[in-house]
Formats: C-alpha cells, structure tokens, sequence
C-alpha cells in the first residue's frame, strides 16, 4: 500500500522567489566587493604553514575553506539559499574522506534514513567522488539510485579548485510508485535493516523541481562560487591572529604604501628588525611570505579599482606597484584564478 503523501507536495520555487532570491544573493555579493571581503571580522584563524594541502604552494586550502565558512559572505548566502529554496548548501574541501553530511533541518528526510546502511554510504561516497571529479571546471549534477541529484559547484582560485559548494536532495520528476519499486529491490538487495514505511514516506515526500528551476539554481550557485574566489584573498590578508606591534606597523606599511617600491630591507626597518628575523616573524604572523604579502596587497588595492570603468588596467597595473603590465597580469592570475580583463568583464556582467 502506497505511504501516505498528504503532506506532499513540490517546493514552491516560483520565478518571482528566483527572482527575488537573486536581488538578495547580488545584495550579498555587492557587500563582500565593496568591503573587499573583509567580514571575517574578529576571526582568530590558527594559521601554519604547514596546516592542510598548500594552495599555490603557500597558503593552505584548509585555512582558506575556514576563512570561507566563517565569513558573513558565505553564512549570509546559505541563510538565503536555504530559506529561499529549502534546498541544502556546503561548503567542503576537495578528496574528502568522508560522506558530506548536511545539517539534520536541511537534510533530505529520505537520505537521513539511509545512512546508516552501509552500502548506501558506499555508494554515495562514490558518487561523490565521481561528481567532484567531473566537476573541476563546471557545475556537475548526478542522480543517485534513488533518483535524488547531487550536485557539486568548483570554487576555483588561483588555478585550482580549493574547494566545493554542494547541492541537492531533490527530485527532477514526480515520484512514483514504480521507480520506488526498484528502490524497494535494491534496498533488500543490500539486507537493509531500515524502516521501509518510513522510508516510503520519506521518498514520496521528497523535494521536486522542474529541471529548469533546478538549472537556474544552479547558475546561481556558479555565479556565488566565482564571487567566493573574488573575496577569498581579502580574506587571507585579514586572516591573523593577534600579533606583535611591530608586524602590524609593518602590514600597515605595506598597505599604505602597496603603490611604491618594496622591499624587504626596506620594511624590516620599518619594524625595527633584522632583514632576516624579520622574514621569519612575517611568514609566522600572516603564514605567508613577504613577497606573496606584497603581492597579494597590490591584487587587492587592484581588484578595488577595477570597479572604476574609466581607469585604464594597464594604470591601474603601476598604481598599484608592479613593474609591468605582464608582471601585473601573471600576479593578478595567480591570486585571483582569472587574468585583470575578466575579473572587469565579470563584474560588468554580474
């Protein structure tokens, strides 16, 4: 006998809740450009440099993911996301070990009864892991036996994909007593030990969208990806703790004056040091080296004033201190993941 479906019914994403979710989602984005990405707020980050996989050989994606989680960008989008779509949202960091768990009020009700099968966790580790795969340089959606997508967005900086928004949990078509037929087999199949009513009511009152709602959900989500990668170096640069006067007189300095020419020598006096003990209480406080520091400073002094469409990039490029517009472009792509003339184009097109 079919469960009880009284309380089903398909998630009311209506284009005017698209709509109005993405004038919230823009909002969001806006914020984290014009303050430069600087809601960390008090984060005290543990930073080492030895903490995680290096990203770009240097600053480690495990400290870059946990500036991303605590900063009010991401915390403000997923309270939209969630509320506007009653979908789930993570934020996670590639190879993950682990069956990506989301929080029990955003779960699939479908889901959390199944995982404590075991072959159910195998096989949506590997879908995980085949849908991270496939999704290295664009969104990537895959369905499970049960016929749930799972969707998984690259947040790329620098070249790399330091980590994933993932998605999902919902139907794509109505649920219907024959594709719950096979799932009935499949889960006898594995010797489930799991409520099979509960889970028939589970499924049967599972999330659905149309594949175009659930599309433009996802562009989204791309769209936030790109705008996380854009604010993860301002993040980075706010990340320290608490530190000695001194390395703050020398960041202050670096800041101020990002436009002139730097060296180290130079700055170290401004800190009362030693050129070399100074290197090695810099990398301690901001776990990363002078010149990265430097670079990225400038990056960020030009990620501001490419808002400005009558500045040309090849002054903004020596406003900010490099030598040469190859040099500004090589350092620009190697903090931001995209070259001066596509961060502009993105914003014109956000």
């Amino acid at each position: 006998m079919e469960a009880k479906r009284a309380g089903f019914h398909p998630i009311a994403v209506t284009p005017l809740g698209l709509l109005c979710f993405q004038m919230e989602a823009n909002l969001i984005a806006r914020k984290a450009l014009t303050t430069s990405g600087r809601a960390a707020g008090g984060l005290k980050a543990e930073i080492s440099r030895t903490a995680g996989r290096p990203f770009n050989g240097k600053v480690s994606e495990k400290l870059l993911i946990a500036l991303l989680l605590k900063s009010n960008v991401y915390r403000e989008y997923e309270h939209a996301f969630v509320a506007a779509t009653g979908l789930p949202l993570s934020l996670h960091a590639p190879d993950m070990i682990t069956i990506i768990r989301h929080s029990r009020r955003q779960e699939n009700p479908f889901c959390a009864l199944m995982v404590n099968t075991s072959e159910w966790c195998t096989a949506s580790y590997v879908l995980q892991r085949k849908v991270e795969s496939a999704a290295q340089h664009a969104p990537k959606t895959l369905k499970c036996f049960a016929g749930l997508c799972e969707t998984t967005v690259p947040v790329r900086v620098g070249g790399n994909v330091i980590a994933f928004l993932q998605t999902g949990q919902i139907l794509l078509h109505q649920p219907d007593r024959a594709h719950f037929d096979k799932i009935l087999r499949k889960l006898k199949l594995w010797n489930s030990e799991v409520d099979l009513k509960k889970v028939e009511e589970a499924w049967f009152n599972s999330r659905v969208l149309t594949s175009k709602q659930y599309e433009a959900l996802v562009s989204l989500l791309d769209i936030f990806a790109h705008q996380l990668a854009t604010c993860s170096n301002a993040l980075i640069l706010d990340s320290a703790p608490q530190q000695r006067p001194d390395i703050t007189k020398a960041r202050t300095f670096i800041t101020d004056h990002c436009g002139d020419d730097m060296s180290l020598a130079a700055v170290s006096r401004i800190a009362n040091m030693s050129a070399n003990y100074f290197s090695g209480k810099f990398v301690e406080a901001t776990g990363m080296n002078f010149v990265e520091y430097v670079t990225r400073t400038r990056v960020e002094k030009a990620c501001t004033l490419l808002q400005n469409p009558n500045l040309r990039i090849s002054e903004i490029a020596f406003d900010v201190g490099f030598q040469s517009l190859s040099q500004f472009n090589r350092g620009f792509k190697q903090v931001s993941g995209q070259c001066p003339r596509e961060y502009r184009d993105g914003l014109t097109n956000a």
